[in-house]
């Protein structure tokens, strides 16, 4: 099925939605005078999708600035985290790693936007229905890739691995992995078999960056500004789709496989940067943690 306009209603509903929930933060963001990222084409995917037309994607649309729960607060948390996100990519790239993976890519355009070294292949993993809607977007604005582009439609749920290699992933080469607003969605099973494929197809000097929300949070969080906003305003109940059974501890897992593992919050990366959320009572950011994963290199002198 496809809309008046000719684009997959993919990202209508559901978790689907949240990715145009992104994709404005990031329009929004890219616009400031002092933007963490810039996203040229996040403002695109928004007026193209009939469910977000009218959502705003510059600051003056937004009446309330940054006092806004909705596109104030956790719109500068989106444009934080892909910020931190950006770098973290570009600092594996920059040491050598060529192999990109973006698990539940969504409407992210960093194969597009990001200054990659020669010989970089970035690999998106998402449904057949959002990779249609973007790629179609994507063809209306002419963009051109600034990195090898490969897309491949799976669900992340179920076993992807071959399809992949099948794509021309390469599991001897290290590989920078990022699972950006994807984990909160899957249910724990899904979770624990997504880590263990990311381990088996990792070679040393691969990393992982990934987005996890710490125990189930209490009423009153429950009850946030941020969580009503987005469901009155864009129709997202950001609570019914995050997954509400006990959360694995991934980070213990990796680290159980022999990665290190670094998490941090969004405040911690807020200070460096000088902007971003600031934690707040009964915080629906505050269970927010942004978890940097890294398989170590083999020494020079390892061997027999």
């Amino acid at each position: 099925m496809r809309t008046a306009s000719g684009l997959n209603p993919a990202v209508a509903a559901g978790v689907g939605r949240t990715a145009l929930l992104v994709a404005a933060a990031r329009a929004i963001e890219t616009h400031r005078p002092d933007a963490l990222a810039r996203d040229p084409f996040a403002e695109h995917f928004v007026r193209a999708a009939p469910a977000s037309a009218g959502w705003p994607v510059r600051p003056e649309q937004v009446p309330a600035g940054a006092a806004d729960p909705l596109w104030g607060r956790l719109g500068r948390y989106f444009g934080l985290r892909t910020r931190v996100l950006d770098d973290h990519l570009l600092r594996a790239a920059r040491q050598g790693v060529r192999q990109v993976v973006l698990l539940g890519a969504g409407l992210d355009c960093r194969a597009f936007r990001l200054d990659w070294p020669p010989g970089c292949v970035v690999h998106e993993v998402d449904t057949a229905g959002m990779l249609t809607f973007k790629q179609a977007v994507l063809d209306r604005v002419g963009a051109t890739p600034s990195a090898g582009r490969r897309v491949l439609a799976a669900d992340l749920r179920s076993a992807w691995s071959e399809a992949l290699l099948e794509a021309g992933f390469d599991a001897t080469a290290p590989t920078a992995w990022l699972a950006e607003g994807l984990l909160l969605y899957l249910p724990a099973a899904a979770e624990r078999r997504l880590v263990a494929t990311i381990d088996r197809l990792s070679a040393a000097g691969s990393s992982l960056a990934y987005e996890v929300k710490l125990g189930v949070e209490a009423p009153r969080v429950r009850a946030s500004p941020v969580y009503a906003a987005a469901r009155q305003r864009t129709g997202i109940d950001l609570l019914a789709l995050f997954d509400g059974g006990p959360r694995p501890d991934t980070a213990g897992e990796l680290a159980a496989r022999g990665w290190t593992v670094a998490t941090r919050t969004p405040y911690d990366f807020a200070t460096v940067h000088g902007r971003g959320p600031r934690a707040e009572p009964n915080d629906a950011l505050a269970a927010n943690r942004w978890c940097f994963a890294g398989r170590p290199r083999l020494s020079s002198g390892a061997g027999p």
